[in-house]
């Protein structure tokens, strides 16, 4: 395997592979397949920078398309990502998170990924009706909204808007050093259930410039309600995930 070395990372060159160009199996899914063989064992290992789409189809005398395509599937199966100003890297390892009455922020540092929160606006306002109802308040009730882009390990993962009432809501600066929940907890609430629906559909223009991604790629949806100990409501979520980066578990009992 070729490989060239830089003060940012490795830029590695995939081997000559044995493409068969007689076969009916497409070049660019036998390219594809060979990346992938190489990501799943490890020999690219996650944040591997990787040669672009024209050198790699120079070396393996296919077209750029073919070259293009190749990479795609690679991107739609979660195992490469492409960021601007860096250019095409092995994808960390997939996020799996349960489905359970946690933050986002609490499971990825449980699973040693390091968090981080960029918290784009937090305004106080009066309650719509439809925010008013989530809520369990009257319409006009002072509610706070607050909009935040969770990053795992530097790469942006999920776009978050929740609403709190207005006597619960953390600052600003709280929320950009632990995840909401945690700055509940701290005041004295105590989480005890939450109804939520899962859900996706393509990224708007904006979405896809914030998350990073391609433009209408597939985001996975959450909208949470969340209760304490006494049934009261505590906050209304619409979350965003990356479809690429991230899925839900689930576990399924039979009656």
């Amino acid at each position: 395997m070729e490989m060239d070395t830089a003060s940012t990372g490795q830029t590695v060159h995939l081997p000559r592979v044995a493409l068969d160009r007689s076969s009916p199996v497409p070049l660019y899914h036998q390219i594809a397949e060979a990346m992938k063989a190489m990501i799943t064992s490890g020999d690219l290992p996650a944040g591997t920078r990787v040669e672009n789409e024209l050198a790699m189809a120079a070396r393996l005398g296919v077209s750029r398309p073919t070259a293009r395509r190749a990479f795609q599937d690679l991107v739609e199966q979660g195992l490469l990502i492409r960021r601007r100003g860096i250019g095409t890297q092995v994808a960390s390892e997939l996020i799996r998170r349960p489905v359970e009455l946690t933050s986002l922020y609490d499971d990825l540092a449980a699973a040693g990924r390091t968090p981080r929160t960029e918290v784009l606006s937090l305004e106080s306002h009066p309650a719509d009706h439809i925010i008013a109802e989530r809520l369990g308040v009257e319409p006009g009730a002072e509610v706070v909204t607050i909009e935040r882009l969770r990053f795992a390990d530097d790469e942006p993962l999920a776009l978050m808007t929740n609403h709190v009432r207005a006597e619960l809501a953390p600052s600003a600066a709280e929320l950009a050093e632990v995840g909401l929940y945690a700055a509940l907890r701290a005041t004295g609430v105590q989480m005890r259930l939450a109804r939520q629906t899962i859900g996706a559909r393509l990224a708007t223009a904006a979405e896809a410039r914030v998350l990073d991604e391609r433009p209408r790629a597939a985001l996975l949806t959450m909208e949470r309600i969340a209760f304490d100990d006494v049934n009261a409501v505590v906050e209304f979520g619409s979350h965003l995930y990356r479809g690429s980066r991230y899925t839900f578990d689930t576990t399924v009992v039979a009656r």
